[in-house]
């Protein structure tokens, strides 16, 4: 029996009748679910930051949208991220120069839609099939950290500062601390300041305060609430499976404090 859980995807398609294919598909299958459908290649590259799928199924051509495949995966090369999905390209150009630069851009498959075995199942298929590759290129990722923690790598402070702070962010979207929230912006901030004042006096919540203008104890409730809006609304089961230290007793949450402690070393040990 397998018990994995199903695979999250991303389809980024203009073509209605073609979405509405795929999600047929999903909902005739328990081994994938769609985290998002759009025609926009900017709007996908937000979802693949967001949402953390595991494959993108990406058109070539996006003629009732906005941007193309090509554009997605170049933006994707260029995104520092710190997971990376398989990519698979669909579309109907035959050419092979234009074939050669989708696998330039680090595409991990492309289809025909005019080959005769062609259909969404096949694309699924192919994903799921896929899959278990995901953990190389997450192998990859850990390497170019290795190389930037020794020295290898050189990078400025400011993309050093971009890159902790996606790093953060991706945390946050793992558990389902939602972006519109406040709590969310503090508990992002104090993350960022713990991993580099461990030694300091203080702590991360008291520097957020002074930093935003803003009453400890108001700081300190708003973080609360994010917490605990995640706890409430998301799978505890998955929460767990990412956040791994001690919670309270009483309310089952973890505190602000001990929310930043964790992360901050979490995060402070991969950079």
């Amino acid at each position: 029996m397998n018990n994995e859980k199903p695979m999250r995807l991303l389809l980024i398609e203009d073509e209605l009748s073609i979405c509405l294919k795929f999600s047929d598909c999903a909902k005739r299958r328990t081994d994938i679910i769609f985290i998002g459908m759009t025609d926009s290649c900017d709007e996908g590259v937000k979802l693949v930051k967001s949402g953390l799928p595991e494959g993108v199924i990406v058109d070539l051509h996006l003629i009732k949208g906005t941007g193309s495949g090509l554009q997605f995966l170049e933006v994707m090369q260029e995104t520092d991220l710190t997971f990376q999905p398989l990519v698979a390209v669909t579309t109907s150009n035959q050419s092979e120069v234009v074939h050669r630069r989708i696998e330039e851009l680090g595409a991990d498959w492309f289809f025909s839609k005019t080959q005769q075995d062609y259909d969404e199942d096949f694309v699924v298929e192919t994903l799921l099939s896929l899959r278990k590759t995901l953990y190389v290129k997450q192998k990859g990722l850990a390497a170019r950290c290795e190389a930037l923690k020794s020295g290898a790598i050189v990078e400025s402070p400011d993309d050093r500062r971009d890159r902790i702070y996606k790093r953060i962010d991706t945390e946050l979207d793992l558990i389902g601390i939602r972006a519109r929230l406040k709590g969310r912006e503090y508990l992002r901030e104090a993350i960022y300041i713990k991993i580099h004042a461990e030694k300091q006096p203080g702590s991360a919540i008291e520097d957020v305060a002074r930093n935003y203008r803003v009453a400890y104890g108001t700081v300190s409730k708003v973080m609360q609430t994010a917490i605990y809006n995640a706890w409430d609304s998301e799978d505890i089961d998955e929460i767990h499976e990412h956040y791994t230290a001690r919670v309270s007793s009483k309310t089952g949450v973890p505190s602000p404090s001990d929310f930043i402690f964790y992360y901050a070393t979490k995060i402070r040990k991969s950079i």
